[in-house]
């Protein structure tokens, strides 16, 4: 009976031996079928999506395969923008110019007059109440003059990757500008412990240029910049963005090395800003 009993253990051990590597025994959890993976996948690709701060319909620049159909959307996507700052810039140079002449031929400015050149010279933080002498319309004048547009659209180019940069995407920051209130920004991922910096976002890209030729106009770190481009008016030159670059650079740690840059961008891409 007991060799019976042992023969029979024998066998139903050799038949599960045999039939163990076809049985499904697949631990729980341990195993997702192709759909499984895929969704899995997508969920933790969409949790990490970072998600825009405006509501602007912004091209998709990155999907661009011909370098020249890329570089021709960026300029007419942000070009008009440009354009358009400097158009309100000339407006504002011939309100003080029409002041300054004014003032010279010692006639009185007008109530409407006087709160314009309160708003312009706080707009470009100039020293503002008091009487508008000549000294003080001529110093602004050095201020509030245009950016050449192949100037302002190179640097917005090499600034944001061509519209592909992660500032650009998400916060309309075309330029590379920073901002010191907490909030105020994106934090960018490469920043400094000790560093409080962040870069500034926008919800409009007119904003976003607006703010960079207003700090072109107005920082003191670009002073030699607006040296430069009063020295062409002086002279009665053309405002050259090469030579006016020369002024920019505190705007990069690069330096000599981001104006050489901007300089070749400006050459190479010539075709372009004639454009309409």
């Amino acid at each position: 009976m007991r060799s019976v009993l042992l023969r029979l253990v024998f066998f139903c051990v050799s038949v599960w031996a045999l039939l163990y590597p076809f049985l499904n025994v697949t631990p729980p959890n341990e195993h997702h079928t192709e759909e499984e993976t895929v969704h899995i996948e997508q969920f933790e690709e969409f949790e990490l999506e970072e998600q825009p701060l405006h509501d602007v319909d912004l091209p998709d620049f990155s999907s661009f395969v011909s370098v020249s159909e890329k570089k021709r959307a960026f300029f007419d996507f942000i070009k008009p923008h440009i354009l358009a700052e400097n158009k309100r810039i000339l407006e504002e140079r011939a309100a003080i110019e029409i002041a300054l002449m004014m003032v010279q031929f010692e006639e009185p400015l007008t109530k409407t007059q006087v709160a314009r050149m309160d708003r312009i010279f706080r707009k470009y933080r100039l020293a503002n109440g008091g009487k508008y002498t000549q000294d003080r319309l001529k110093a602004a004048l050095k201020r509030v003059d245009v950016i050449p547009r192949e100037l302002a659209l190179m640097q917005a180019a090499n600034e944001s990757a061509w519209g592909t940069s992660r500032f650009a995407r998400i916060g309309l920051n075309f330029f590379g500008q920073w901002c010191y209130r907490k909030g105020c920004g994106i934090v960018p991922s490469s920043r400094d412990d000790e560093a409080r910096h962040e870069v500034a976002a926008y919800t409009s890209v007119q904003d976003s240029v607006s703010s960079y030729f207003r700090n072109i106009n107005t920082h003191r770190a670009y002073r030699e910049l607006r040296e430069l481009r009063a020295q062409m008016r002086n002279e009665r030159k053309p405002i050259e963005a090469t030579e006016l670059s020369k002024g920019l650079l505190a705007y990069s740690e690069r330096g000599s090395d981001y104006i050489d840059e901007l300089n070749d961008m400006i050459r190479h891409n010539q075709a372009y800003f004639d454009e309409q």
